[in-house]
């Protein structure tokens, strides 16, 4: 080497000046960003979506694990009530993410069209849905909340005591109606860091009063199990209010105005009928998962206590997961409505193998750590041992799961939502349910038998659906 040539290599300060950039991209997802993401680098796209997707979860399935806690120090009656009433609230649940699946496909495809007034048209209908779809559930859940809970096998202190709790969920299903569906608007045009702060606001609420209704301070009575409900609504209602004050305020992509607040059947019929195979399809698994919670009430209240605890510490790790899966399918719908499938399909491919990576890490703790993660939540040693043995058979599965997240998110963003019902209803019905009755009551494993046939449905699910993702025809679909 001739001396005074200069030596290739990397410039001193390259790193800070990467880790600046990283800060800068962080800041800029967090704040909320004006980008196109038909057209920036992929890897930057990825990154200012799903950060504030992963970020506005996490804090959902925090509210979910701390409000269980809670809950938890009255005692594994009332735990099973919060379960047995999200099995009800499951079949909402799939109604309004059925509905935010075609609203996020539809949105998403108008902006990546350049016809952000269209967008905010869809995004009005969407409302209209969403309000209409709450109002039966609403009197059914107040009127014969005990009868609901008994009919799912609840104990005499859940029908007794617990029914106001149910009463509160169902009966202010509307909030979740719309809390749902307009965070699907935001998501959609890609404005996630306005739904990220939604969320936000709503749980941070929720986990500021659940503590102070359920057990009362100063003033402020005890209100039991009936103040986890309360609690709920309240945080929930103020997140939407500020949804719709922003959503008429405007964010980086969607703004709508008061001349579009009109009826508009042609629009509402389109959305309807795009989140049709959606809401199959959250119907399909929500009711596998309501038969599941049948099952283990005939086994008994720890059984479905357990069972409950580990859920909820499953949506608490695994939300990030479910947040990158929603960055794939805004940027499934963007790029195709963009005219650009290949890009499309690079950025499932991309967000599959980062959710593969955290997923696995996930199974370890499941598996290394079982018993510490339930117990943080009851001293109930049968409790303990269901919810313990749930998390570690789930951990064998969870990196096939993964990209089963991802994959029907493709779908979902593409508007091809009618495919992953019927293989949901293959999978979920024809196999889990009757696996899990066969081996937990015919064959006596108990417990047991229901996560072991919950294991073999979902794995097996996820390898198909995203062999099939791989043949392409996503690609064709128009909405």
């Amino acid at each position: 080497m001739q001396s005074g040539q200069p030596i290739e290599n990397t410039p001193p300060h390259a790193g800070a000046a990467a880790r600046q950039s990283l800060w800068a991209e962080l800041r800029e997802a967090i704040r909320g960003t004006g980008a196109d993401y038909t057209r920036i680098p992929m890897r930057r796209a990825v990154f200012l979506l799903a950060v504030p997707m992963v970020l506005e979860l996490v804090l959902e399935s925090t509210f979910a694990v701390v409000d269980i806690f809670f809950v938890a120090k009255l005692g594994p009656s009332a735990v099973a009530t919060v379960g047995l009433t999200e099995s009800y609230l499951f079949l909402l649940y799939s109604v309004a993410m059925g509905l935010a699946m075609g609203v996020t496909a539809l949105v998403a495809r108008r902006v990546g069209e350049g016809k952000r007034e269209e967008a905010a048209v869809t995004a009005v209908q969407a409302i209209f849905v969403a309000l209409l779809a709450s109002v039966v559930p609403a009197v059914v859940g107040i009127t014969w909340a005990q009868d609901l809970l008994r009919l799912m096998g609840g104990d005499a202190w859940s029908i007794a005591h617990g029914y106001r709790y149910t009463q509160w969920m169902l009966g202010g299903n509307a909030v979740i109606m719309l809390l749902f569906v307009i965070n699907a608007i935001f998501r959609g045009a890609g404005d996630a860091a306005i739904a990220m702060r939604v969320l936000w606001l709503s749980n941070g609420l929720n986990i500021l009063l659940c503590p102070l209704l359920i057990f009362g301070l100063g003033p402020v009575p005890a209100l039991g199990i009936e103040g986890a409900g309360l609690a709920t609504n309240i945080g929930r209602g103020i997140g939407v209010l500020f949804q719709l004050w922003v959503l008429f305020r405007g964010g980086q992509h969607i703004r709508v105005a008061a001349s579009q607040l009109a009826w508009r059947g042609a629009v509402l019929w389109q959305i309807v009928r795009t989140s049709l195979g959606g809401v199959g399809q959250m119907i399909v698994a929500m009711t596998s998962w309501i038969f599941l919670m049948r099952i283990l009430a005939s086994i008994g209240s720890d059984a479905v206590a357990g069972a409950t605890i580990a859920i909820r510490i499953m949506m608490f790790t695994m939300m990030p997961a479910w947040g990158m899966s929603n960055a794939a399918a805004t940027l499934v719908g963007q790029n195709l409505g963009a005219g650009q499938p290949g890009r499309a399909e690079a950025a499932v491919w991309r967000i599959g193998w980062y959710n593969m990576a955290y997923l696995l890490a996930v199974a370890a703790l499941f598996f290394l750590f079982p018993r510490g993660l339930v117990g943080f939540f009851t001293g109930d040693a049968q409790v303990v041992a269901v919810g313990a043995e749930w998390l570690r058979i789930l951990s064998y599965s969870l990196f096939v799961y993964g990209w089963w997240m991802v994959s029907v998110q493709a779908f979902n963003g593409a508007g091809d939502t009618m495919t992953p019902t019927r293989i949901n209803l293959v999978f979920f019905w024809l196999i889990q349910i009757p696996l899990a009755w066969l081996l937990a009551l015919r064959l006596d494993r108990g417990h047991a038998g229901v996560f072991w046939a919950v294991f073999v449905s979902e794995t097996a699910v996820g390898a198909f659906t995203l062999w099939l993702f791989t043949r392409g025809k996503w690609k064709t679909v128009k909405v």
